[in-house]
C-alpha cells in the first residue's frame, strides 16, 4: 500500500527519534489481546504508528502483533522527517507504508484509522498542550476507534500509557518486566506527560503510586513465589480502594490498568 500524500506543513515538532526492536512489545501485545475485537470490526483496519523514530523496527513490529488479531491488517508509519520517511520507505510492503506528517495523520482518500499509537512523542512538549493534540488525533479515530498515548524506556521494560477513544481518555496501564522492578513506584519515570508532573502530594496519580507501593511492601511473603506472584498480590490489595480496569490474566503480564477518572489531574 504505497501513500504518497501533498500535504500542507505537518503538526507537531521531531523528535529526538531513539528506537529499539521491540521497544514497544507491551504496548502491542496490550493493543492486540485487550482491543483486538475494535480491530477486526473496523471497516479498513488501518492502525497508525505516529511519531516512530529514526527507523522504523516499531511500525514493522506493529504490524505483525496485529494481524495475529486480524490477517489484514494494515500499518502507516507517519513520520514529521521526511528524512525518516524515505529511510523507512524501503521497509514498505503489502500491508506497511510510510508517509510524511504530523499530529493531522494524513491518510489516503481522507480514511480514519481504528487505531493510532503515539509512544515516546508527546514527551518533549508542555503538560498545556497535551490535551489540544489528545482532541485532534481523538479526532481523526473511526468510530469504535483507539488512541494509545504513553512513555517508555529506551528497551521496553517500563512504560505507561493512557487509552483513549473517540470520547475522551478511559483507562491508564502501568506495565513492567517484574525482574526490573524495585517497587511499582520505579514507573513514574515513565508517566506520561498529562500525568508525569502531578506525582506529586495531593495528585491523584502520586496517591496511587503510593498505595501501590504500600501493597508491594504487604505483599513481600509472595516473593518467595517469584515476583509474578508478589505483583498479583499487590495488585489485588490495590483494586479494594482503586478502580482497577482488569483481572489476573493481564497482571500475570506484569500489567495493571486503572480507569482514568482515578487518576487524572486535579485542576
Amino acid at each position: 500500500m504505497a501513500v504518497r500524500i501533498p500535504s500542507p506543513r505537518p503538526v507537531g515538532t521531531v523528535t529526538r527519534g531513539t528506537t529499539n526492536p521491540n521497544r514497544l512489545r507491551r504496548m502491542d501485545r496490550w493493543i492486540a489481546a485487550v482491543h483486538g475485537g475494535a480491530v477486526r470490526r473496523d471497516r479498513d483496519g488501518v492502525a497508525v504508528d505516529l511519531g516512530y523514530g529514526a527507523a522504523p523496527w516499531t511500525a514493522v513490529e506493529l504490524l505483525g502483533r496485529l494481524r495475529t488479531v486480524r490477517p489484514d491488517a494494515r500499518v502507516v508509519g507517519i513520520e514529521i522527517d521526511p528524512v525518516r520517511v524515505e529511510a523507512a520507505r524501503r521497509y514498505e510492503r503489502d500491508g506497511l507504508a510510510f508517509a510524511h506528517g504530523g499530529f493531522e495523520v494524513p491518510l489516503p482518500g481522507g480514511r480514519r484509522p481504528v487505531l493510532i499509537r503515539a509512544a515516546n512523542v508527546l514527551r518533549q512538549y508542555d503538560e498545556a498542550e497535551v490535551h489540544a493534540v489528545w482532541e485532534r488525533l481523538r479526532a481523526r479515530l473511526a468510530p469504535g476507534g483507539l488512541l494509545v498515548e504513553g512513555t517508555c524506556d529506551e528497551i521496553g521494560r517500563r512504560h505507561v500509557w493512557v487509552a483513549l477513544g473517540p470520547e475522551g481518555p478511559r483507562t491508564v496501564t502501568f506495565a513492567t518486566r517484574l525482574g526490573s522492578l524495585s517497587r511499582p513506584s520505579d514507573l513514574a519515570e515513565r508517566l506520561p506527560k498529562a500525568l508525569i508532573h502531578r506525582n506529586v502530594p495531593g495528585e491523584p496519580v502520586h496517591a496511587f503510586l503510593s498505595d501501590f507501593d504500600r501493597a508491594w511492601a504487604a505483599a513481600a511473603p509472595f516473593a518467595s513465589l517469584g515476583a509474578r506472584q508478589r505483583w498479583i498480590g499487590a495488585v489485588r490489595a490495590l483494586r479494594r480502594d482503586w478502580p482497577v480496569a482488569d483481572g489476573p490474566g493481564r497482571w500475570r503480564q506484569g500489567e495493571v490498568t486503572v480507569r482514568w477518572d482515578a487518576l487524572a489531574p486535579r485542576g
